[in-house]
């Protein structure tokens, strides 16, 4: 294993089959294959459509993985695959898939988890570039926090070990950052997905048109340092996206034209303000240095200005993965494993299942 271990993984828990080849903490190569675009008739994610793109993707994603990182199957040290959590037909798919080639090859295989995989991407280095600031040589910080805000997650997490310790802080208690934005694209007649399609609009609008509801961030929410609320650190977009159809109702009963750019922007920098806000809370008060930003709507502009200068504001070291790394990926996935394989752990045999609930806290099954 000069070098670290030589790992694959596979990533297919929502529409983005994705097969990535790591060595130790070197990125060989990052392919991923999205569906996307067999979704975007539906506004939103069809389960059953994902998991049968999955099926037809997985192996030219595969053949292609291993021509870029110029390595064969008999050469891996090991496989690896997310169990969870995710849609459960898709997962099945990657899982299934795994298994087979660990059983055709021999090769032991490693089921992790699909959230602390995208956190594992701050380790990555090498051929393809992890984009990041900080050279992390001797792996990820102790004091290292994580935002992950997509369509399916909106959470904060403390990481004290990449491969066995990582706690929930909070998370949404209803939608996800990213499905509020889909929701709201679809009301404010843009396309799906929202994230991309609500970000353009807000340039020429003004976040301050509107003042749309914080989500639990009233005082009985919040409480204080020393005596924490119930929902300190987590988040409610339902209510928010429920004002911005009320808006939205309201101009077209009027016979008025839907001001979009301004309910955009307005609805843009209420999910920013509070996401950033709460994170920055919980990395000041647990005593975390840095913290990552992952998870597709990490590519979104506001986002990633406003926590840029609340880090800032606030002594936190910030790491964003280039966009590629922040999506869903095989990449992550093997990074992860590497690090469990590096630890010595033993692999998880072929025993267990697809769970599209699996908590954060459990790493690897």
């Amino acid at each position: 294993m000069t070098g670290g271990p030589l790992v694959l993984g596979i990533e297919s828990s929502c529409d983005e089959t994705g097969v990535g080849i790591v060595r130790g903490r070197t990125l060989l190569a990052n392919v991923v294959s999205s569906s996307m675009d067999e979704h975007v008739r539906f506004g939103g994610v069809i389960p059953e459509i994902a998991s049968r793109a999955h099926l037809d993707a997985l192996v030219p994603a595969l053949r292609e993985a291993l021509d870029r990182a110029d390595v064969g199957l008999d050469d891996l040290d090991a496989i690896a695959v997310t169990s969870g959590p995710g849609l459960a037909g898709a997962l099945m798919v990657g899982v299934a898939a795994a298994k087979a080639l660990a059983v055709a090859t021999g090769k032991p295989l490693y089921a992790v988890n699909h959230l602390v995989a995208h956190v594992a991407v701050g380790v990555l280095e090498g051929a393809e570039g992890a984009g990041f600031e900080h050279d992390f040589a001797d792996g990820l910080p102790r004091d290292l926090g994580a935002l992950l805000v997509s369509g399916g997650h909106t959470e904060i997490l403390a990481v004290d070990d990449l491969g066995r310790d990582v706690r929930l802080l909070g998370a949404t208690i209803d939608d996800a950052a990213g499905e509020a934005y889909d929701k709201v694209a679809r009301v404010l007649g843009l396309t799906y997905p929202g994230g991309p399609a609500i970000d353009t609009a807000a340039r020429s609008g003004d976040p301050a048109a509107y003042r749309f509801p914080r989500g639990l961030t009233a005082g009985k929410y919040m409480g204080s340092a020393d005596r924490p609320g119930p929902h300190r650190y987590d988040f409610s977009f339902s209510g928010l996206k429920t004002a911005v159809a009320r808006v939205v109702e309201a101009h077209e009963a009027a016979g008025e034209q839907v001001p979009v750019p301004d309910v955009a922007a307005s609805f843009q920098e209420a999910v920013a303000d509070v996401v950033t806000r709460k994170a920055v809370l919980a990395c000041a008060e647990q005593g975390l240095g840095t913290l990552l930003l992952g998870g597709g709507v990490a590519a979104n502009s506001r986002l990633r200005e406003l926590t840029a200068q609340r880090c800032a504001a606030h002594g936190i070291d910030l790491v964003v993965p280039k966009l590629s790394l922040c999506t869903d990926n095989g990449a992550m996935v093997a990074a992860l494993a590497a690090h469990v394989v590096a630890e010595g752990r033993e692999p998880s045999g072929l025993g267990f299942a697809a769970d599209s609930s699996l908590p954060v806290t459990t790493v690897s099954v």
